[in-house]
């Protein structure tokens, strides 16, 4: 709505106005998805990754923008100017008013999904990625654990179901939180429905996994051995 009453100085009607402001919503999904992945990337390449998204990011909204400016000019059934009519108000192809209208969606969705899981700590958020070009959404507790090879991730889920995807496993940890234990530096187990461990396996889900040197120990503390 604030987008909307600001692109409203540039000519355009309510309506069109709010067309055109939710059209920074791909960006801020954009960054939601994509920054969190940078940050687990590799150190020396992640102002270049930042860099390479943002641009992407930017370039893909102007693009969004100059659409939706040509398809609001011939939905019109006149031909009033618009400051420079045709021509896209110079806002909508500032990088600084992209960036910041941007960032200040994905903060405002951080900060509301923070406050959903304080104020409905029951009505967990399914967790949602991508496999295969397609979205997925599981709840946590159909997650059996985690399987990383070198340049993807497996989920294996309840039901015989298994989804690939390019998530790395260390932020695989950090989205699902506690309730998984890593077990190996290719494994993060479901902890809720081991069923047995011994020093150098365990069973999770009817599936033997091993346990590396590396984290017997956690995972002694975790299951109060």
């Amino acid at each position: 709505m604030l987008v909307a009453a600001i692109v409203c100085n540039y000519g355009y009607n309510f309506a069109e106005s709010l067309f055109i402001g939710t059209l920074f919503l791909p960006g801020a999904l954009a960054v939601k998805y994509f920054f969190p992945g940078i940050r687990k990337s590799d150190r020396k390449r992640v102002a270049w990754n930042y860099a390479f998204v943002i641009t992407g990011i930017i370039l893909a909204e102007i693009f969004l923008f100059m659409l939706a400016h040509w398809a609001i000019q011939l939905m019109r059934d006149d031909t009033q100017v618009i400051y420079d009519w045709p021509v896209l108000p110079g806002i909508f192809e500032n990088p600084l008013f992209i960036s910041i209208v941007i960032a200040l969606l994905a903060v405002g969705n951080w900060f509301m999904e923070k406050w959903l899981g304080r104020k409905f700590p029951s009505e967990e958020l399914p967790v949602t990625f991508l496999s295969e070009r397609k979205a997925v959404s599981l709840r946590r507790d159909e997650i059996l654990f985690i399987e990383s090879n070198d340049y993807f991730t497996t989920v294996f889920a309840s039901g015989d179901r298994q989804f690939r995807n390019r998530t790395p496993i260390s932020q695989w940890e950090s989205i699902l939180g506690e309730g998984f234990i890593r077990i190996h530096r290719s494994y993060l187990v479901n902890a809720s429905i081991i069923e047995w461990a011994g020093t150098d396996n365990l069973s999770c889900g009817g599936y033997e996994l091993p346990v590396s040197r590396k984290y017997r120990g956690s995972v002694r503390n975790h299951l109060n051995y």
